[in-house]
């Protein structure tokens, strides 16, 4: 299959590439200068020393304005680049406990879901059993309270403890 020829790579027809006869453009300083042949519209832009960028292709007859192709294509990449930064990923961390978890080893797993939730992230708080721990889901529930009470200055409830095969799970969000 041969690719197509008439819509570049990034997608942008200019100059040459736009197929409409008739073009409405818009000048480089951006006022509006009527609906124009295709051909007299490229000659306009090459006398500027600028080109012919399709900006709305949609439209009848398609929108093209005189500007300097490369700035625009940079301009559209930095954009780009800063919806990206903006856009953040908000991640589920997991942590593992038992219903038999010491104090410290507790405490340092309450540190790290804080940290989770400073960096914004969700976290989810999970008691897993091992063979008759399970009559003891009591114990498991009472774990999840405590984490809760221990992390209400930064954290809510996004998800009530439920169980799940083995184990108890709960999700926990940042407030904000």
């Amino acid at each position: 299959m041969r690719p197509r020829r008439d819509v570049p790579q990034d997608g942008v027809r200019r100059n040459e590439m736009i197929r409409a006869r008739e073009v409405r453009v818009i000048g480089a300083d951006g006022e509006q200068l009527g609906i124009l042949q295709r051909n007299e519209a490229i000659a306009l832009a090459k006398e500027a020393g600028l080109d012919l960028v399709e900006v709305a292709s949609t439209s009848e007859p398609p929108v093209c304005r005189i500007m300097d192709y490369g700035k625009f294509k940079y301009e559209q990449q930095k954009k780009k680049q800063e919806a990206k930064k903006r856009q953040s990923v908000v991640q589920i961390k997991e942590i593992k406990v038992r219903p038999k978890t010491d104090d410290h080893d507790y405490e340092t797993k309450v540190r790290h879901i804080r940290r989770f939730l400073e960096d914004g992230d969700r976290c989810k708080v999970t008691v897993f059993f091992r063979g008759r721990e399970i009559v003891h889901k009591d114990r498991g529930l009472s774990i999840l309270e405590r984490v809760v009470q221990d992390l209400a200055d930064v954290a809510k409830v996004d998800q009530e403890p439920r169980a799940e095969g083995r184990t108890l799970q709960m999700l926990l969000v940042p407030k904000k």
